[in-house]
């Protein structure tokens, strides 16, 4: 009796047979998918219907920027969070790519007292702290995230491994991937490319400040055109600032869909993760005058969805 006044608090609970410490853990675990299910008023955990099971979510690091155009807008990291969250307990498995723009950019400072090389990696780490926010951001809205660097940083990071990347998918965990490849002279588009035929994602979504690929700058010509859909050969003959020709290459080679659209516009993340049709969608699979390419008509200016590529792509497999 007296051992058992002395003894610290817990303790009891330490030395519990393994079948009792199982039962705790097992209780937990429920009371966490418990919580997981219970409706929410400010974040859909129900979810809805999506037609990807697993997407590359590209995020560019001056959109994380908002409108300062540096540093990170708590409010910008919030909403992409809360519908990367949304999207994942629905059921889509979410890996992320991030950028660095918003603190270093290493293409710019080239020639400026560093190599470019140097420039790179230094826009690797930006890419890094980026990611780390964005984590903490999808963890706070009850998703457990997991951030993979292309080289080591045991301390804040994981390694990147592809097969534990694929594993924590499965287990239904967001994936950031950091520090682009870990080499220089690419970018973070290739990045994403090049981890999203790594891990067998269906699509490429890269999150814009604008509506989608327009054949001018809408910025400084208020006639430009949106595109509802295009080829990827037509996007390398148009020279369309899509993707870098690298990314594009590598999504059109694994035959990836990239979907450009606004990052902005409330639920198009949640929607363009459900694979619901948004912005701009290119494929190696046109419908429509066999030309490549297809505008937005005044009434729909949206995407191919994720079923219709899915039929065509079946269709040309003879599926």
């Amino acid at each position: 009796a007296a051992a058992a006044r002395l003894r610290p608090a817990g303790a009891a609970s330490l030395l519990a047979s393994p079948s009792r410490r199982q039962q705790s853990v097992k209780s937990r675990g429920l009371r966490v998918a418990a919580a997981a299910e219970a409706p929410d008023e400010e974040l859909d955990r129900v979810g809805g219907k999506q037609k990807w099971t697993r997407v590359m979510l590209k995020v560019s690091g001056e959109a994380l920027a908002g409108k300062s155009g540096f540093g990170i807008d708590p409010e910008v990291v919030q909403k992409i969070a809360r519908e990367v969250a949304e999207a994942s307990i629905g059921g889509v498995q979410v890996a992320i790519v991030v950028g660095g723009g918003n603190f270093f950019r290493g293409a710019a400072h080239e020639g400026k007292g560093l190599d470019r090389a140097s420039a790179d990696y230094m826009g690797m780490l930006a890419t890094v702290m980026n990611a780390i926010n964005l984590q903490a951001a999808v963890e706070a809205n009850g998703v457990p995230t997991r951030v993979m660097t292309a080289f080591s940083i045991q301390e804040v990071a994981e390694p990147y491994i592809r097969r534990r990347a694929i594993r924590h998918l499965e287990k239904g965990r967001v994936v950031i991937f950091g520090a682009g490849t870990g080499n220089p002279f690419f970018t973070t588009d290739t990045g994403a490319a090049l981890r999203a035929a790594e891990i067998n994602a269906q699509a490429v979504l890269k999150a814009t400040k604008v509506d989608g690929v327009y054949d001018s700058d809408p910025m400084t010509n208020p006639n430009a055109k949106l595109y509802e859909s295009l080829s990827f050969e037509t996007v390398q003959r148009l020279g369309l600032g899509v993707m870098d020709l690298t990314a594009i290459t590598l999504c059109q080679e694994n035959d990836i869909p990239v979907v450009v659209f606004n990052l902005f516009k409330e639920g198009n993340i949640v929607s363009a993760l459900r694979g619901n049709k948004v912005g701009t969608c290119v494929t190696s699979h046109i419908d429509g005058d066999g030309n490549g390419e297809r505008f937005a008509s005044s009434s729909v200016k949206r995407s191919c969805d994720a079923e219709n590529y899915m039929n065509n792509t079946a269709a040309q497999k003879g599926e």
